[in-house]
């Protein structure tokens, strides 16, 4: 080991912004929840978070590297919560 988790783990625990909380983001949002993701962001908070959500959807298997585990899925979230922009 390195030994640095203590370092590398100060900046958590000196962090004390409320990192979860709802910041109203106004621009247009797509939410994509994976249930092995570090937070699965439910949809009244997302709502709650971005006023302007335009597509949430929540999936059965994924996780936090949703791009490199379930690649189809995320494309298409993109694809489906954008294509309403074009």
């Amino acid at each position: 080991m390195t030994n640095t988790a203590i370092s590398s783990a100060r900046l958590y625990q000196e962090n004390k912004l409320p990192f979860f909380a709802p910041m109203g983001v106004t621009i247009p949002v797509a939410v994509s929840a994976f249930p092995d993701d570090l937070y699965q962001a439910p949809r009244n908070w997302a709502e709650k978070a971005f006023p302007n959500m335009i597509y949430y959807k929540k999936h059965n298997k994924g996780g936090h590297f949703a791009a490199w585990e379930q690649p189809e899925l995320l494309v298409g979230d993109i694809r489906e919560g954008f294509k309403s922009l074009r």
